[in-house]
């Protein structure tokens, strides 16, 4: 199998990674990541398929996963992790991968896991963890971005395709920029530095709009551990998990 005709043998030596699968079509890459982490696979490990058939997101949904497509999980093994802060890194590399392609700053982030360009979704992360007790064996990163896929009508007015805006772009120019990059996330600090927080706080779509949910109140940005700001009017409190709905 090749990839935009770069063939599968070469891909882990060009993203630097251990090993990299490739695969025409898989229920999920991030279940293939996890099977990859039971079995002692190496962290960096990435599972790219063509297709997904049972691809998913927060809550339980549906990710519609057609050819065409960015459908990436990668195997991390930190020490120690957030997270929360996991999956704000892995949209803020997702985010700089889209503005150097654009050659602009034209992406935005959406807590806690969506990246939206001319606001509407253009990707979405999911990050899970296995424990055994208190200690972390494995984090697996799954990153859905529509790339050159068709996007169904039904959706067609909040999601889009990178290709709407960049015709001739390549799911290997994304994969160039974002593997590396999700990889060297794992090497640093479990909280967010100064920098990473100025970085989303630049990129905030929810940032001073009014919110029903996770809480009812405005959004005001992420604390360094990855929780979003919640403004309720007598004082401000952090949220770490929710769905977004707003006011």
């Amino acid at each position: 199998m090749t990839l935009d005709g770069v063939p599968a043998a070469e891909l882990a030596t060009r993203w630097g990674v251990p090993q990299c699968g490739l695969f025409r079509q898989l229920p999920s890459t991030l279940d293939a990541i996890h099977q990859l982490g039971l079995q002692g696979a190496p962290a960096a490990t990435s599972v790219i398929a063509e297709e997904q058939t049972a691809g998913r997101g927060r809550d339980g949904r549906t990710w519609h996963s057609p050819p065409g497509g960015v459908w990436l999980g990668v195997l991390l093994r930190p020490q120690h992790a957030v997270l929360g802060t996991v999956s704000i890194r892995a949209g803020l590399a997702v985010a700089d991968t889209v503005d150097a392609l654009l050659g602009g700053p034209v992406s935005r982030l959406k807590w806690p896991n969506d990246v939206l360009l001319d606001d509407r979704k253009l990707a979405g992360i999911l990050c899970e963890g296995r424990w055994q007790g208190e200690r972390l064996q494995w984090l697996a990163v799954g990153v859905g971005i529509n790339v050159r896929n068709a996007v169904p009508a039904a959706v067609a007015s909040r999601a889009i395709a990178l290709a709407e805006r960049l015709p001739e772009v390549r799911r290997i120019d994304v994969l160039d920029r974002l593997v590396p990059a999700l990889v060297r996330s794992a090497a640093l600090d479990p909280a967010l530095s100064e920098r990473e927080c100025a970085a989303f706080a630049e990129r905030d779509w929810l940032r001073g709009r009014q919110l029903r949910s996770p809480a009812a109140g405005r959004a005001g940005g992420v604390r360094p551990d990855g929780a979003l700001l919640v403004d309720l009017g007598a004082g401000t409190i952090g949220v770490r998990e929710g769905h977004v709905e707003l006011a």
